[in-house]
């Protein structure tokens, strides 16, 4: 059966993008107790892309599939889990890029590299990191991994402040609310 990526954001409605988000099965890594260690060989570059042994990894689905048994711990080390092994993932700055974002209903949707869809919000924080003159925007995304935002989508985060709260550099979504700036 052939990928069917969600519609554009702006298309779908926030019950649309609640449907979406229910719908994605991840595997639950978090029960699993892998009993050996080791390392995946794999890489995440700043820019999203997934290479292994050195080579990018070319097709969506992989990506997709491997996104789902991804994990960060306490220390900030990334993990692909299986229910038998816990590999070592090198992640150069984020697992994930958030690519697109929108505000329907007062809440804020973000769709990843991975067509994933994320609503901000106390269980997916936006994180502002850097410096005033050049911050840097993260969203949690699950199991302590996050996705940060890439340029035109700060900006689309940006306007949406601007239209919400006036000069005042943050955002509200699900009762949370985030300040853009560091």
């Amino acid at each position: 059966m052939p990928y069917e990526p969600p519609p554009y954001l702006a298309e779908l409605t926030l019950a649309e993008i609640a449907e979406q988000v229910a719908a994605r099965k991840i595997p639950p890594v978090e029960n699993w107790a892998p009993q050996q260690l080791g390392e995946s060989a794999m890489r995440i570059a700043a820019d999203g892309t997934w290479y292994h042994e050195g080579s990018p990894i070319t097709r969506p689905a992989m990506v997709r599939a491997f996104s789902g048994l991804l994990t960060r711990d306490d220390t900030g080390q990334h993990w692909l889990m299986t229910p038998f092994e816990q590999l070592s993932i090198e992640v150069d700055d984020a697992a994930f890029i958030a690519v697109d974002c929108a505000l329907k209903e007062g809440e804020i949707a973000f769709r990843l590299n991975t067509d994933e869809l994320v609503v901000a919000g106390s269980d997916n924080p936006l994180r502002a990191a850097g410096d005033p003159d050049t911050p840097a925007l993260y969203l949690g995304v699950r199991r302590g991994c996050e996705a940060r935002l890439n340029r035109s989508t700060y900006a689309q985060l940006a306007e949406i402040a601007l239209e919400t709260n006036g000069d005042e550099w943050i955002v509200s979504s699900q009762g949370a609310i985030f300040s853009l700036v560091p």
